[in-house]
């Protein structure tokens, strides 16, 4: 370990890196075998270690903050899951089930579906009249959601987000009334989220590689690639930090926001980063939308530790809303996926001043 990293390392810290390593060597798989192989993970473990350290404002890299380093990499992860950090605490894990039991749930298939079956009851009860009004009722309340529907795809915002298989876990309001909503679901629902637009990162030829992009397409069909192969020659390669806006015919939203990230790690990633949330609100606006959706960005290699994208997204858009007094946006949804996730999105939005 060179002498230049120790004013950053804690004495168990760095004993703890190198103990890991020599730990299982049988878990190493072929060539992983070689002293440079272990070595330059090492460097990485380090790296992502620092990064988690930052996220947290300390000052030296803990024992916890190599397990929340290697838990984030599914690489380090899968290799090194068998080995016990001692000292390093547990992963944050929040069930969705306890946080929907805790804040409350706003989801449909609780809310809205039962006070139906009572309001009939105690009208016909109440009623000790013909039969036919038993049976109109019945047909009301069941044309009633249709009609709400039919207006919902229009211009109001009462009836959007986010739909039956969405739980809105948390949520907090600006002055000016716009509401930024944590919601849990499966990633498989996301064509069927009741929102206006949704933010899609891709690469600079607009592909639809990552999960988000493939559970657009599975969504949208042949008629949602049409519409993306348009956008491609009509807008040309996407710029770092740019936004582009495609429609989506078969999805429940009218809209997807397709916007490029830039690589964590590179000159003012931060600020780039930034700029594309910024960028993809703008364009939002520009197609006078009230209600967005924002999917997790993706995890991995060269991608934003999930504390900093959460805390960089947030900063930003409470930014937008500062700077632009007479914004359409009200409403803006955090559609999250994983346990880890929402459990930074509750920790940092916690932290957010909304007045």
């Amino acid at each position: 370990m060179s002498s230049r990293l120790s004013k950053f390392l804690g004495i168990s810290s760095e004993t703890l890196v190198l103990r890991v390593y020599t730990s299982k060597p049988e878990e190493w798989h072929g060539c992983a075998n070689t002293s440079q192989s272990r070595q330059n993970s090492q460097t990485e473990i380090l790296e992502l270690a620092g990064n988690t350290t930052r996220d947290y404002k300390k000052a030296q890299i803990a024992r916890r903050h190599i397990l929340l380093a290697v838990a984030n990499d599914e690489e380090l992860n899968q290799l090194l899951k068998r080995v016990t950090i001692a000292s390093g605490g547990v992963l944050p894990r929040i069930h969705p089930e306890l946080l929907a039991k805790k804040r409350g749930t706003k989801s449909k298939s609780e809310t809205i579906l039962p006070p139906p079956e009572k309001r009939g009851r105690k009208a016909t009860s109440g009623k000790k009249g013909s039969k036919k009004s038993k049976a109109a009722k019945p047909r009301m309340s069941k044309s009633q959601p249709k009609d709400s529907d039919k207006e919902g795809t229009s211009n109001t915002t009462s009836e959007y987000g986010p739909g039956d298989g969405f739980t809105i876990l948390s949520s907090k309001s600006f002055v000016l009334g716009q509401k930024l909503s944590l919601t849990q679901s499966d990633i498989s629902l996301i064509g069927s989220m009741r929102v206006e637009g949704i933010v899609h990162t891709t690469t600079t030829e607009i592909e639809l590689k990552e999960d988000i992009g493939k559970a657009l397409e599975k969504a949208g069909g042949k008629e949602f690639l049409e519409t993306v192969k348009e956008l491609r020659k009509s807008q040309g390669p996407l710029e770092v930090a740019e936004a582009a806006v495609s429609q989506s015919s078969r999805l429940a939203a009218k809209f997807v926001i397709h916007c490029q990230i830039p690589q964590w790690g590179l000159d003012k990633c931060e600020e780039h980063l930034e700029e594309t949330i910024k960028n993809s609100l703008l364009a939002a606006e520009d197609k006078k939308l009230k209600c967005i959706a924002f999917p997790p960005f993706p995890s991995g290699r060269n991608c934003f530790p999930k504390q900093t994208a959460t805390q960089v997204t947030l900063k930003a858009i409470s930014a937008h809303f500062d700077d632009s007094s007479t914004s359409l946006l009200k409403n803006i949804y955090f559609l999250l996926f994983d346990s880890e996730s929402i459990g930074i999105y509750v920790q940092e939005m916690a932290k957010l001043d909304t007045k």
